[in-house]
């Protein structure tokens, strides 16, 4: 079986992947409402996800107010669906393991 992506691995960060493909794109607000995460611990977490290719983050202004956007790349796209298709592989394992012979 192949291993799970430990950068995807982490609750939070995979709340936030799956959260982007299925809306595409989530301002930083919608993110942390959605995870129920401290800001600072999505920030670090969002962080680790652009540092690895897999999310663009985009700082701009609404009239006054700072507005930090996240889209999921294609790269992201990918390492995702290939965590997904990794889980399916676990899921697929016998449900008891093998017995092993007694030595005696």
């Amino acid at each position: 079986m192949r291993p799970l992506n430990p950068l995807l691995h982490s609750e939070l960060r995979l709340a936030v992947m799956s959260l982007l493909v299925s809306v595409g794109e989530a301002d930083f607000v919608y993110l942390r409402k959605q995870t129920g995460a401290t800001a600072g611990n999505l920030s670090v977490q969002l962080e680790k996800l652009r540092q690895a290719g897999y999310i663009d983050i985009t700082k701009k202004f609404i009239g006054k107010r700072p507005n930090t956007s996240c889209r999921l790349t294609k790269e992201g796209m990918a390492a995702f669906e290939e965590y997904v298709e990794a889980i399916k592989e676990y899921l697929k394992a016998p449900s008891r393991p093998p017995k092993r012979e007694e030595k005696g």
